[in-house]
């Protein structure tokens, strides 16, 4: 009796003084101290325990909670051949799992063999808990909260000093086990946020006394000449001095289209030159670049992820002084035996197991579906989700454009002037030079190698086909080859230029015979999952760097509610703040590093496979298969994680309803209330069961 009027009285004296927010005293800083000490001897005892055993159970651990397939998708997104090393706290927590695992062993098997020696493992039980233990002192000490992990440490005392050595060692174990599982969900964000530059060139062509010569990336410094060819990336932000190219800079600016770059003028770290030889004279390098500032706020903005608390962590934390409060009832009423049942009445220790096996259920049924999600909390969120923000280029367009108008200045034909420009472009790469050629096969068009082909870096291809000089490029390859472009061709460039169209000219025999009208590709099933979007109540967005009209026109073909055009990077960020401060919960689908920003401010993150890096590495979810056809699956699978859930917590609160009435009308244990945290457990673990089966 007086144990257990001590274990109360300091229970109670803990959560009176954590109510009033109490701040540590002189003898609560010692206690601290000696406590900070043996912790440090401790940790370094577990990891001399750690042999090639714990790390074969680790692996199977990882097996079983992760799931083979989600594995494997992580380790093809992670572009290695294995996902990175266990971390410290995963590596402790599976030691903890191991080795409670051995102690409810013995312990069971002492209880039938020889019950007088149980007590040798309130040693284990206590070195087992001794991390759980520092957790609860620091609740009390920093936080000043009476939280689940206090609960659990006075669970633990009570229990080893009134006998109930089974019950505690089989508590532990349980404990050991959500922890294990709630690491795994839970994650830590900073390892998912891969640095923007992890796949810049290893090496930059710089141009010394009229010689390109090959130097490491580090070495580029301000003030040098760099040389970059098509296919390569721009290593740093500068001015064009020679040289005239063909430049994607979709994933920084939000542009759809290619931007020719010459003399004088910018380009930017990050982006692609996509046709030419240009040399740049390097402005800014290293941390100094756009891209590198876009990276340093996206390293800012991580903690806006790692601040938020799962909801069955709150909710245990929640119930945890009511709990204990109800106990000490219960113990003035019905005695020890009561009281410690009750607290196996807590729902919020069956949901710490619950909630974390329904997210990894989840995580298996979406990769199913071709939807890796590497955050188990943006499925709580997305379920919330009532704005969605799309952007434009490159999530609901395509990157290779489509052949919509050709215009004819002359007596050839569409067809003809097609298959002029096909065969020019036929041995080409590019978006553009693809674009034509589809259109061409689609005419089903057979057309033969030009002769003697000539590519002017940058500017266009010029060739001689059935004795005919075609040209086929920009209007100022047109114009440097002094070919006339007739009045009517200016009102075809505002058109495009206002709609965000591409332009391609053909010359035939030194006169311009035509023009291909290049459109923006809409991604498949974009049009269907916006209706879907609708239909489900959600209001829809598009933010993007393009000009109003091509923004806008986009909308009303998609039927989006709203868009934001005109948008640079950092202001894509902003427009998400402003959505959230408006009191929406926003989900934002972006593929770009100009979105990654964006992608970390929202509640939800999505991108597609396939994107860039940033984009991918920032997104808590990728659609696998580069398109948007799996997003109606995605919204499909949140709700019914939702209906799991609130099954899951109906079914904890039945058998604690039980527990409780049990105690006071027939005489309900400990061991009682084991049996129904089982039975719950059981229900629960079979409703998450059966929505893996039904998917």
């Amino acid at each position: 009796m007086f144990i257990e009027v001590c274990i109360i009285s300091a229970g109670l004296y803990i959560g009176s003084k954590v109510n009033q927010k109490i701040k540590s005293n002189g003898l609560i800083d010692g206690l601290g101290k000696l406590y900070a000490k043996t912790k440090q001897k401790t940790q370094k005892k577990l990891k001399r325990i750690e042999s090639s055993y714990q790390v074969v159970m680790e692996n199977k651990l990882n097996s079983f909670i992760s799931g083979d397939l989600h594995k494997q998708q992580m380790i093809e997104q992670a572009g290695t051949e294995k996902l990175p090393e266990l971390n410290e706290n995963r590596k402790r927590n599976n030691r903890r799992l191991i080795f409670s695992f051995v102690n409810v062993t013995a312990v069971l098997t002492l209880s039938v063999l020889f019950p007088p020696m149980l007590f040798i493992s309130v040693p284990a039980c206590v070195w087992l808990r001794f991390d759980h233990f520092t957790n609860a002192w620091d609740s009390i000490t920093k936080k000043q909260k009476f939280d689940i992990y206090v609960m659990d440490a006075i669970a633990v005392i009570w229990m080893l000093l009134t006998g109930y050595f089974v019950a505690c060692a089989i508590m532990i174990f349980i404990l050991n086990l959500v922890s294990r599982a709630l690491t795994e969900i839970k994650g830590d964000s900073e390892q998912k946020l891969i640095n923007v530059f992890g796949k810049r060139p290893e090496s930059v062509w710089i141009l010394k006394e009229n010689v390109e010569v090959e130097v490491p990336f580090r070495d580029l410094i301000k003030g040098d000449i760099f040389v970059v060819n098509a296919g390569e990336i721009i290593p740093a932000d500068g001015i064009v001095k020679k040289g005239f190219s063909s430049v994607d800079q979709r994933i920084l600016t939000g542009e759809s289209q290619p931007v020719e770059k010459g003399i004088n003028d910018k380009v930017f770290a990050s982006t692609t030159v996509l046709s030419g030889k240009i040399y740049v004279l390097a402005k800014n390098a290293g941390e100094e670049t756009n891209a590198a500032k876009i990276g340093t706020i996206l390293c800012q903005t991580i903690d806006h992820k790692t601040s938020l608390e799962l909801a069955t962590e709150k909710f245990s934390n929640q119930s945890a002084f009511p709990t204990f409060l109800f106990s000490v009832i219960t113990f003035l009423s019905v005695g020890t035996r009561g009281a410690l049942a009750v607290f196996w009445a807590n729902p919020g220790y069956m949901m710490r197991l619950l909630g974390p096996l329904s997210n990894i259920s989840f995580l298996r049924i979406a990769s199913k579906n071709g939807i890796l999600v590497k955050d188990g909390r943006a499925l709580e969120n997305l379920a919330k989700a009532d704005t969605v923000v799309f952007d434009k280029t490159g999530t609901l367009t395509m990157d290779e454009p489509y052949v919509s108008t050709i215009h004819s200045f002359s007596d050839y034909s569409e067809q003809s002037i097609l298959y002029y420009a096909a065969a020019a472009e036929k041995r080409q790469s590019h978006p553009i030079a693809k674009a034509i050629i589809s259109a061409a096969n689609k005419n089903a068009l057979i057309f033969p190698e030009i002769e003697d082909g000539i590519y002017e870096i940058g500017y266009g291809v010029k060739g001689i086909l059935s004795g005919l000089v075609i040209r086929v490029g920009s209007r100022r390859y047109m114009e440097m080859e002094n070919i006339i472009l007739p009045k009517e061709l200016n009102r075809i460039y505002e058109k495009c230029a206002l709609n965000g169209y591409s332009l391609v000219l053909i010359s035939i025999d030194d006169k311009l015979s035509g023009a291909i009208e290049l459109h923006p590709t809409m991604r498949p099933n974009a049009k269907q999952t916006i209706k879907m979007l609708k239909q489900s109540g959600i209001t829809t967005y598009i933010i993007s760097g393009d000009q109003i009209e091509p923004t806008k026109a986009l909308a009303e073909e998609l039927d989006i509610d709203h868009y934001f055009a005109d948008t640079l990077p950092e202001q894509k960020a902003k427009r998400i703040d402003q959505l959230r401060k408006e009191g929406r919960t926003v989900c934002f689908i972006g593929d770009g590093i100009n979105d990654s920003i964006a992608l970390k401010k929202a509640d939800i993150s999505i991108s597609l496979r396939g994107a860039s890096t940033a984009a991918v590495d920032s997104a808590q979810i990728v659609l696998m298969d580069e398109s948007l056809s799996c997003l109606s699956a995605l919204f499909n699978i949140v709700n019914k994680f939702k209906n799991n859930r609130e099954t899951n917590l109906i079914i904890t609160l039945i058998p604690g309803a039980i527990c409780i009435g049990g105690v006071f009308l027939f005489g309900f244990g400990i061991y009682q209330a084991m049996a129904l945290f089982y039975i719950g457990l059981f229900l629960g673990i079979g409703n998450v069961i059966k929505a893996d089966h039904n998917s």
